[in-house]
């Protein structure tokens, strides 16, 4: 048995609050470097600068790369022989979140209760993922996802005779009908399978993955290529200002489903695809 101070979880999750927001990750930043040299709209060109002129200044005043610094998704892989000493291991997180966000001046974008819309000031409570996985290191990964790119997220509760053609139409209408409002380019998360809730996790988990890796499952990878190119072909644009780069990436992540469903989540991100992890 490891044992892990909740102290030193509540440090790490501050630095990384901080450093997923002003730090965009390299395999972002270099799709949109390679997509400067692919897009036909002079425009769409000149945006692409922008981001990564913007990008760039972002990390080297360490200040937020956008205005909306997301809520606090937090992915935890804690190994079973791993103990957490001094303190519960949620409140060590939701601490380090608090930490991360007043201490790094990020915005603070969380209301307590749905309805009444009263802000809890600290950014807390995050969305944390469990998953206890063998060995004694714990893994934790800070995603931070704005509501811009995410409130054009859907769900499809498909039935099975829709099959592959329907799980890529519905795929393609989400990104269509988004349109410009996830400040593209986007990288587009799916989960197929599972149920309702696991179709979701797994499109959010999907945008962890880097921009260009594929899935090592031969169909999904041919699906995930089809994709691309036709999100690309629909003339949405950087920042939908039209041009040939829509989408950066397409991530699909597949889990086992119930013989009469046949659930597709998308889970839509901006150009600012934020993550920062660490292993403790």
């Amino acid at each position: 048995m490891r044992n892990i101070s909740a102290t030193e979880i509540t440090e790490a999750v501050k630095k990384l609050c901080i450093e997923a927001n002003c730090v965009l990750n390299d395999d972002v930043y270099n799709a949109i470097e390679c997509a400067k040299c692919e897009e036909k709209s002079p425009i769409g060109k000149e945006i692409l600068n922008q981001l990564t002129k913007n990008a760039d200044i972002s990390k080297n005043e360490y200040m937020p790369i956008c205005q909306d610094t997301g809520m606090a998704i937090i992915f935890v892989e804690m190994g079973q022989e791993v103990h957490i000493t001094d303190g519960n291991l949620s409140d060590a997180i939701n601490e380090g979140v608090r930490k991360g966000y007043t201490e790094g001046y990020l915005r603070k974008s969380v209301v307590a209760d749905p309805f009444i819309r009263e802000n809890t000031k600290d950014n807390t409570p995050a969305i944390i993922h469990y998953d206890i996985v063998s060995g004694d290191k714990l893994k934790i990964t800070v995603a931070p996802k704005g509501f811009g790119s995410e409130n054009m997220s859907r769900i499809y509760m498909l039935k099975p005779s829709d099959g592959i053609e329907g799980a890529k139409k519905a795929i393609l209408e989400t990104v269509k009908e988004a349109g410009p409002n996830p400040c593209p380019p986007m990288v587009v998360g799916v989960g197929c399978g599972g149920n309702f809730e696991m179709s979701a996790y797994l499109a959010k988990k999907a945008l962890l993955r880097k921009i260009g890796s594929h899935s090592d499952k031969p169909h999904i990878r041919e699906m995930e290529e089809e994709l691309l190119e036709k999100m690309n072909n629909l003339g949405i644009g950087p920042q939908g200002l039209g041009g040939t780069t829509t989408v950066l990436g397409v991530n699909i992540e597949t889990f086992p489903t119930h013989i009469a469903g046949m659930p597709i989540a998308i889970n839509i991100s901006c150009h600012v695809t934020r993550h920062a992890e660490i292993e403790l």
